[in-house]
């Protein structure tokens, strides 16, 4: 294995959960008076916070957004999760193969973490090193939580390879000092989307976890 540390985004990485989460985002805006299509969400708000996310809309929009928005989104998301969520094709394997330290580094809450991860098998893979936006003053794309990830492993920055899928996620990395991977398999992305991970800094973009797990391998 090339890098010291390998950290993973959770969401649109290990887990097929963006376009679910982008449903229970639009359900509970619209609940508060706030219109926006999946695509609109999907082309701004991947890869950051529900709390960024209503902050940012209340700037832009004017409107405010209800104070229990984060509780009724969590439930939403609960139910949605429960009946179909599932792990990303072939993830499983892509850990086997990693020989040296890994964790996970998400915007989610480390309650949404817990029940998303838990429900695909996946939490007691990582388990107790995960990493939430939360524990830090600024989520993606500031770097400070794939930063904190990287003190509390133990291993340099640039010894570190990020898997992200989001450009808040890809920009956060670059801005750590990492190498960042793109990930462009998840169900929420569209034909342009490994453009954009490019864009943002991907050292390279895949969208297949074989294929991923090939060049880490290498």
């Amino acid at each position: 294995m090339r890098y010291g540390l390998v950290i993973f985004d959770c969401d649109g990485v290990l887990i097929d959960s963006e376009h679910l989460a982008v449903r229970a985002d639009v359900a509970c805006l619209a609940e508060d008076g706030i219109v926006l299509t999946e695509d609109e969400i999907l082309e701004r708000y991947v890869g950051i916070s529900v709390a960024e996310m209503v902050a940012d809309l209340e700037g832009r929009s004017g409107r405010r957004v209800a104070d229990d928005f984060a509780i009724r989104h969590a439930a939403r998301l609960r139910t949605i999760f429960a009946a179909e969520l599932r792990a990303m094709p072939g993830i499983e394997a892509l850990i086997d193969a990693v020989a040296g330290k890994a964790c996970v580094a998400s915007s989610s809450t480390h309650e949404r973490l817990r029940h998303a991860l838990g429900l695909v098998g996946l939490y007691a893979r990582f388990a107790p090193h995960i990493f939430s936006a939360s524990e830090v003053r600024r989520g993606k794309p500031a770097p400070d939580l794939f930063l904190h990830a990287a003190a509390r492993m133990r291993v340099a920055p640039e010894d570190c390879v990020v898997i992200e899928d989001s450009r808040a996620g890809v920009e956060a990395a670059v801005a750590a000092g990492m190498t960042v991977l793109g990930f462009a398999g998840g169900s929420h992305c569209r034909a342009d989307h490994a453009a954009r991970l490019g864009a943002a800094g991907a050292a390279q973009v895949f969208d297949t976890m074989v294929a991923l797990r090939s060049y880490l391998a290498d």
